[in-house]
């Protein structure tokens, strides 16, 4: 009896397999509590188990205590389901079918990441343009910052177009409050990216502006024609004066390294191949997306896109551009072919960190390692007061139904976070619509805005 006593903690003497808390390290002391703490947690959780439905059968109902005893039990079963349901939404979550039950074999640090809904239900009175839109945010149909931020300002106009304001309402106050159910559905279909928001930020302050006086399709015209003057203004010219800039850094014989896709990373080299610029590119592309390969197909096109035989000349289109594509693993032996790296963002933040395709962070930091300038080209109103320091605080995951791995096996889950932060340290310049700016100065795009409302 007395050996079997001592088998819950440590001996009474100190033996070599055996030491006293004392002699140990505190790691190993740790190490030992962890070890305790996991049994006596396992042996209670074994007979409640077993005999939490008999036990609440025979609990009487007559007087207050069992009451408030059954009460706090059907509050800890209902926090119980609550985290098995949590822990099948989680990422990395499986099913132990022969046994019955449900297994965790996610990571705690990821398991606040948002992922991606499929098939959500509609709530509210959604327009149908934004079920649809929805829908093609879930399933990737339409990806990139600036396709999605376009595609839910087309989706408003039909919005606003649509909706009339009810009897004893003004259009400035209710219009709102049918866009919010709206911005929800969009929402819960993929987590909003910041150009959305701004944009979206930009679409109230004008409601919330608009003459009560003004009739009402006029007054939907006015906004309809603030949204076209958004998007040329803060996108599309915004996106020909990044070529510009950009393209003065490409020379001939240039061989420029870029990473994923980006709409205007795209512009650029188009752009400066269009100006008669000869130069190579390597595409870096990565898993679950594999974005690059659209950019690839765009630039090795014959002729190129965006090229348009001119009525002066008949000269035939150039070649496509000579490209080389390369998975992430196989950009360290790349990287020293390059002379400068050109990437694009999701967002920037005001501590000039720059939110971008999970990947990013990688090529900017090698490419700083081998002395590779590399800039960003990034529209302003992507820009966001907010301070990011890595991208384990917020995340979005890829739905591991739209992008299995290769080889799938039953107790191997996907985990593909779409996106890091690249730290300022690695961006040599940011190419924005209002200049090159330095990742130090980037708090300063509102001021070199006119203080505009992003």
């Amino acid at each position: 009896m007395a050996a079997h006593s001592q088998t819950n903690g440590p001996p009474a003497t100190p033996t070599p397999s055996h030491p006293t808390q004392k002699s140990m390290t505190k790691a190993e002391r740790r190490e030992l509590q962890e070890k305790q703490r996991a049994a006596k947690l396992a042996q209670k959780q074994q007979p409640q188990n077993a005999d939490s439905p008999n036990k609440q059968k025979a609990k009487p109902k007559s007087d207050a205590a069992p009451r408030r005893s059954t009460g706090a039990a059907e509050k800890q079963s209902s926090a119980a389901d609550g985290s098995k349901s949590h822990s099948k939404d989680t990422p990395g979550t499986a099913m132990d079918n022969d046994a019955g039950t449900s297994i965790s074999r996610s990571l705690r640090i990821f398991s606040h990441f948002v992922l991606t809904k499929h098939g959500h239900g509609v709530k509210g009175d959604i327009h149908p343009c934004i079920i649809r839109l929805a829908l093609q945010f879930s399933e990737f149909r339409i990806c990139g910052a600036n396709a999605r931020c376009i595609a839910t300002l087309i989706a408003f106009k039909t919005v606003i177009q649509d909706y009339t304001t009810p009897p004893n309402n003004t259009l400035s106050r209710h219009l709102m409050t049918h866009l919010s159910p709206q911005i929800s559905h969009l929402v819960s279909a993929r987590p909003m990216s910041v150009t959305m928001g701004n944009a979206i930020r930009q679409l109230k302050l004008e409601i919330s502006g608009s003459d009560i006086d003004m009739p009402e399709q006029d007054a939907k015209d006015l906004l309809c024609q603030k949204i076209d003057d958004y998007i040329r203004d803060r996108i599309i010219i915004a996106d020909e004066v990044i070529q510009d800039l950009a393209c003065k850094k490409i020379k001939d014989g240039d061989v420029i390294l870029t990473y994923a896709r980006s709409s205007i990373v795209e512009k650029v080299l188009l752009s400066a191949y269009k100006q008669g610029k000869r130069f190579s590119v390597i595409v870096v592309d990565s898993r679950p997306l594999l974005e690059g390969k659209a950019l690839l197909q765009a630039l090795t096109s014959t002729p190129p896109v965006s090229w348009t035989l001119s009525s002066a000349s008949l000269l035939p289109p150039p070649p496509p551009i000579p490209c080389t594509y390369a998975l992430l693993p196989a950009l360290p032996s790349l990287i020293t072919e390059a002379t400068t790296v050109i990437l694009g963002a999701h967002s920037l933040h005001s501590n000039g960190a720059v939110f971008s395709r999970a990947g990013t962070a990688l090529v900017a930091m090698m490419a700083k390692q081998h002395s590779v300038p590399v800039l960003v080209c990034c529209e302003t109103y992507k820009f966001s007061e907010t301070v990011m320091l890595d991208g384990f605080g917020k995340n979005e995951l890829a739905p591991s139904h739209l992008f299995p791995a290769p080889a799938q096996a039953p107790n191997l889950e996907t985990l593909n976070p779409l996106y890091d932060l690249t730290p300022p340290s690695s961006i040599t310049a940011v190419v924005t619509e209002v200049g090159l700016i330095p990742p130090s100065s980037i708090s300063s795009i509102p001021m070199a805005l006119g203080r505009m409302n992003l």
